[in-house]
């Protein structure tokens, strides 16, 4: 294929003007197709409708989920179980990780992890 630097101004010409039939058809056909495709009908698709029953169904059940929180909330108030404790050697055990942490951290001549 030709490049345009390599073309005649005739052969630009007509390479302008193929290019303007080109799109006036193009437009024309989109048109033709539009219009088409606005006449055809297609078919509605289907969209599932649930029965009464089962709306009725799931209402029963949410209210049902309603008043089990609104009745737990009201009739008790939840146990405090305090704090977990750690014990003294566990304690111990990290801090000693943290000074050797930060001994580290120090010998390197630095001042933060």
């Amino acid at each position: 294929m030709n490049s345009i630097t390599n073309l005649t101004v005739k052969q630009l010409l007509r390479a302008v003007t193929l290019k303007g039939k080109i799109q006036s058809l193009e437009k024309q056909l989109s048109r033709l197709l539009s219009s088409s495709e606005t006449t055809k009908v297609s078919a509605p698709k289907k969209r599932y409708k649930m029965s009464t029953f089962g709306r009725k169904r799931i209402a029963e059940a949410q209210k049902a989920r309603w008043a089990k929180v609104k009745g737990r909330k009201s009739a008790a108030n939840p146990v405090n179980k305090g704090r977990r404790k750690m014990s003294a050697a566990a304690k111990a055990k990290i801090a000693k990780a943290a000074k050797a942490r930060w001994a580290k951290v120090k010998a390197a001549g630095k001042n933060r992890l």
